[in-house]
């Protein structure tokens, strides 16, 4: 029972993940503006010549290193993260062609909102631990004091802004995103949040030893 729980987790984790790609690559491909990390990512690409899924795990990779003064520990959900979201965008856009008919677009940049909000209940809702950016949100919440929804909005404002200055998509999706990621979120996370497995009953004349901290 408890194997196969397992099993549901990391699956969930995992297809979770890699719709998390599909989705960010369907908002590039409608080019009607993307969410605020990936209009930093699109603006790195830009000027690298690497593809964005690529930058995706750059900086991924650099946003776990700022974990470590937070006293942050990353999970397998968090590591997955890292690797195969930018991954999946990659693969994604190699497969999804680009259209200039507004016809495509649209349906693109709303399609890809609304899987965007269905791949974070399912990968948050797996419990394998927080992506690199939303760990550091709540680290540096947690260090400061601040609020979570303050550092969220400055953060988010901060890699916008540098993003936008870099050649980033800001538009109508940017603000679609900004105004419905949250209802989503909320709608999706209890939908798929994994119960916990209930502990086994302990015998009444079974007593554990304490652990030496």
């Amino acid at each position: 029972m408890r194997s196969r729980h397992l099993v549901r987790r990391v699956v969930q984790l995992y297809v979770g993940l890699l719709l998390y790609g599909l989705a960010g690559a369907l908002q590039v491909r409608g080019n009607l503006g993307l969410d605020p990390w990936d209009v930093f990512h699109q603006g790195i690409a830009r000027h690298s010549g690497l593809a964005i899924g690529t930058i995706v795990i750059i900086v991924g990779a650099v946003v776990l290193v700022f974990w470590l003064p937070l006293r942050q520990w990353p999970g397998l959900g968090t590591l997955s993260n890292v690797v195969l979201i930018g991954l999946s965008m990659n693969w994604s856009l190699d497969l999804i062609p680009y259209s200039r008919a507004l016809g495509w677009r649209l349906p693109e940049m709303l399609g890809g909102i609304v899987l965007l909000g269905v791949a974070t209940g399912l990968y948050i809702g797996a419990a394998f631990g927080p992506g690199p950016r939303d760990g550091l949100m709540t680290g540096l919440a947690r260090r400061t004091g601040r609020s979570i929804r303050l550092v969220r909005t400055g953060l988010e404002f901060t890699v916008l802004a540098a993003g936008w200055a870099l050649g980033g998509n800001v538009g109508v999706g940017t603000v679609l995103f900004a105004l419905a990621i949250g209802p989503l979120a909320q709608v999706f996370i209890p939908l798929f949040e994994v119960q916990k497995m209930p502990k086994p009953d302990i015998e009444p004349d079974v007593v554990a030893a304490p652990v030496a901290s």
